[in-house]
């Protein structure tokens, strides 16, 4: 099992150049910690500061090394040309592997202040994915139902194929996945046992399709204390004002040893990957865990006999 960081885009600050600055420290944290990929998210027209994943990861890759990094987009919103020289580039600075995580946006405000029409976004979707595929191999591209885009190429294409990873959880959507992705992003908000039904059905969906995944993915929200009372405290007012809609279960909190328990669990049924994301908005406290996930990972490498 490999253990990756979706850094936290979305900051409460006075000052913007504040929030960056955390984002390029959790990302130095990172990968002084071992962590094995490096995510950012996507999300527009935010009414609190929220850093653009293209601009914002360019910048944290600084920090980063040569292991796997990457983004979520959310394809309906994005015109495909720019998101194909987008990723190009970011894959052309990136010393490792570059990831592009994506999702349909399910979010009408946003889609509309994006001018995208939201009952649109599955159409929309595997059509984008399917230029950019075509751009990204240095080929030219004709498509006029959604983007009026005529005889369009980009230059640089990526160095190597950007692998691409689908969020998605009702079955339409996990059999979409399993047909025209690399990878799977399980939803965040799953519990365990709902995480190993997901499995099971993206499984199904991959065999009908005659697919072999390169990644079985799921992001869990994480806090790690010095002991589970520690964890808490420090997770329990956030529990309280109904934290993202997740049940307490879906939350990963608790000591070293805790965290390695869960995650175990994980890489039990199957799950290759794990990308943790913050709980807590405070950066010390999430600079913490993030330096206490270097001993996750060796204990989960340790409790699991598999490489990280």
């Amino acid at each position: 099992m490999r253990i990756g960081i979706s850094v936290c885009s979305s900051y409460r600050v006075e000052d913007p150049r504040e929030g960056a600055r955390f984002m390029v420290e959790r990302a130095d944290a990172a990968r002084r910690a071992g962590l094995d990929s490096l995510f950012v998210g996507d999300h527009h027209v935010t009414p609190s500061p929220y850093f653009q994943n293209t601009a914002i990861l360019g910048r944290m890759l600084a920090a980063w090394g040569d292991k796997p990094c990457g983004a979520l987009y959310l394809l309906p919103l994005w015109n495909p040309v720019l998101l194909a020289e987008q990723t190009a580039t970011l894959a052309s600075i990136a010393e490792g592997p570059f990831i592009m995580q994506c999702g349909l946006g399910g979010e009408a405000r946003q889609s509309a202040g994006m001018g995208v029409d939201i009952h649109k976004r599955a159409a929309m979707f595997e059509a984008s994915l399917e230029m950019l595929r075509t751009l990204w191999a240095g080929e030219e591209v004709t498509e006029t139902k959604y983007w009026n885009v005529t005889g369009a190429r980009i230059s640089p294409v990526p160095p190597e194929p950007i692998e691409v990873w689908v969020g998605s959880a009702v079955p339409k959507a996990i059999n979409r996945t399993a047909r025209m992705a690399e990878g799977w992003l399980a939803s965040p908000g799953l519990t365990l046992q709902q995480a190993a039904d997901s499995l099971n059905r993206y499984r199904q969906a991959c065999a009908e399709h005659l697919r072999e995944p390169t990644a079985v993915a799921i992001r869990r929200d994480i806090y790690i204390g010095p002991t589970r009372e520690d964890a808490r405290k420090v997770v329990e007012p956030y529990i309280q004002r109904g934290y993202r809609g997740f049940s307490e279960e879906a939350l990963m909190f608790g000591s070293v040893a805790e965290v390695v328990e869960e995650l175990a669990a994980f890489a039990a049924l199957g799950y290759t990957d794990v990308i943790v994301r913050n709980i807590s908005s405070d950066q010390g406290e999430a600079l913490a865990t993030i330096e206490r996930l270097a001993e996750v990972k060796e204990q989960v490498e340790a409790s699991t006999g598999q490489g990280l």
